[in-house]
């Protein structure tokens, strides 16, 4: 037989299968293969509750996937509608099996911008086996399947009749056991967060309406009234240079008692480490645009962020120069009005690789910056820092001090202890990191008055209760991801012209401080005043004096 004539046999015996009834098995697919994640949650949510209540939630789940399938139930429709589905879902359970990951409007924004790069450190071997087994072999099925359809009556009403009997299971389900379900929801408000495909398509649609909303924003003025004080003080230009760190979680900072030493060039800076802080986010989309807004976590959205200009500008107005250096996946409108370089496509072949590049090309540029300034300035270094999951490609071959450590893209090849080490080492890098800058400040003590904050934009989670990476909705999200490292570095002759009393800033390192002050506190540093500038959210206000008084001599601890 030749090849065309089998091919053409293969297609006529094909087995033919009715509308509903396919929808019934594809239904039957997503719910037992691609939402393993979403039934363990939601039987450890339900276990200690009344005996049927796992019973009656999995009927009633089931009842709606069904009825929101067999909407789709048409001809010419229902074969694109399904394969889409669980093509959807086949990715999706990649992510929420592997890594935990809830895929929420925040997730799918950060994915939006993630660079090439970081997409490809993702598509691993074993996620592209995932895909091809339990997305492309599914939907080939349903592709060859000869699909039988009622008349266009007969089947409207048919399929009427299934949706209204499901949505009444559903419903029969839901308030048999209400109260249950009601405190179980309240109590676990990710309960259905989980559900593939039809949450992450959902949420897919919720950004997708956000960002056409969003595309006219034009960013409203604040703090023009912004102006310098205590100008008399100053004797030569006051620098400070903001390193915003990216995915560094405060648990291994050995700044705040972890028991390896992940911070010792800090340490011997005599840097000020404040040890309780929260991030405004778990993902980078989010928490950058808030840690630079005068808005707080409490009210803080992205379209009120993207209607309002930040920090950035308000120091513009105070006519200090302001520049952003970026190593990470953008400054997300941050800086749209302030000069901007992203440094990743740099083919220095000292620091990048693939189209990324290590940290130490902002230290490296750094220098460059400084001999330009010609007045009071601020530089924000945007760090690729400690994002995974590839952290041995964070840091050079001679800050692989915790060992072995995990050298592969995908967890799955590597043990607990060798995805803590290789994400440790990146935070040995950022200490070494963050001691250039403060090192090359001082270089300068001369000509300039330096200062250094650094603030982490969210923390990782590195297998905790099998949650891996970052960005699970705030309202879930572990402490891991969310306890953030805050340190700051002052140089001597401009903790005394500004006022700094040392040993008060030491007795206040345990309060509780948050994205929310950054705003404020380095409106303080620089002496900007405006209406804007909330003292209370100012780290330093409580500690300073008179300028020109001299600070405590006692190093920061």
């Amino acid at each position: 037989m030749s090849y065309r004539a089998g091919k053409a046999s293969l297609f006529r015996s094909r087995p033919q299968i009715g509308s509903v009834t396919l929808c019934v098995v594809t239904t039957a697919y997503l719910l037992a293969v691609t939402n393993t994640t979403f039934w363990i949650k939601a039987h450890s949510y339900l276990a200690d509750t009344s005996p049927l209540a796992f019973g009656l939630f999995a009927l009633g789940i089931s009842a709606m996937c069904l009825a929101i399938l067999t909407l789709f139930s048409a001809k010419y429709l229902v074969k694109p509608v399904l394969i889409f589905l669980v093509i959807t879902a086949s990715l999706s359970s990649w992510f929420t099996d592997q890594f935990g990951t809830i895929i929420d409007r925040e997730m799918i924004r950060n994915a939006a911008v993630s660079t090439g790069a970081e997409t490809a450190h993702l598509l691993t071997p074993r996620f592209m086996m995932h895909v091809v087994l339990t997305g492309l072999l599914p939907s080939l099925l349903i592709v060859w399947l000869r699909v039988r359809h009622r008349p266009f009556l007969s089947k409207f009403a048919h399929n009427a009749g299934i949706i209204i009997a499901c949505v009444a299971v559903f419903a029969a389900a839901a308030f048999s056991d209400y109260r249950t379900f009601a405190g179980v929801g309240r109590a676990h408000n990710d309960i259905l967060d989980r559900l593939n495909p039809f949450l992450p398509i959902a949420n897919a649609v919720r950004y997708t309406i956000d960002a056409n909303r969003d595309r006219n924003i034009v960013a409203q003025p604040i703090g023009t009234d912004a102006h310098r004080i205590n100008t008399a003080a100053l004797t030569k230009p006051r620098v400070t240079v903001i390193v915003a760190g990216e995915t560094a979680r405060a648990a291994n900072f050995s700044l705040g008692g972890y028991q390896r030493d992940t911070n010792p060039q800090l340490k011997a800076r005599g840097v000020t480490y404040f040890s309780n802080t929260t991030s405004c986010g778990t993902a980078t989309a989010v928490s950058i645009p808030c840690m630079f807004s005068d808005l707080t976590r409490a009210s803080y959205s992205h379209r009120k962020a993207a209607e309002r200009q930040n920090l950035l500008d308000v120091l513009g107005y105070a006519k200090v120069s302001v520049t952003w250096l970026d190593n990470d996946t953008g400054h997300y409108n941050v800086a749209d009005r302030v000069p901007y370089t992203f440094l990743p496509p740099s083919a220095d072949p000292r620091f990048c690789k693939d189209g990324e590049c290590l940290d130490g090309i902002l230290t490296d540029k750094l220098n460059g910056w400084l001999d330009g300034i010609k007045g009071d300035s601020v530089l924000v270094l945007h760090q690729l820092g400690s994002h995974g999951p590839a952290y041995y490609a964070r840091y050079p071959e001679e800050f692989r001090r915790f060992q072995p450590d995990c050298r592969a893209n995908d967890f799955g090849k590597c043990s607990p202890q060798e995805i803590r080490n290789a994400y440790d080492n990146t935070i040995l890098y950022t200490d070494h990191i963050v001691a250039q800058v403060i090192d090359t400040l001082k270089q300068r003590s001369g000509t300039l008055a330096g200062a250094v904050v650094y603030l982490s934009d969210h923390g990782e989670s590195l297998g905790e209760n099998g949650i891996y990476l970052h960005g699970m909705p705030y309202m879930v999200a572990p402490t891991e991801q969310t306890h953030v490292p805050l340190l700051f570095w002052l140089a001597d002759d401009l903790a005394k012209d500004a006022g700094y009393d040392r040993g008060c800033l030491a007795k206040t390192t345990a309060e509780p401080r948050s994205h929310d002050n950054l705003f404020h506190s380095v409106l303080g540093l620089m002496d900007v005043s405006t209406k804007v500038y909330n003292p209370a959210l100012d780290v330093f206000s409580g500690c300073r004096r008179a300028p020109g008084t001299v600070a405590a001599a006692e190093p920061v601890k």
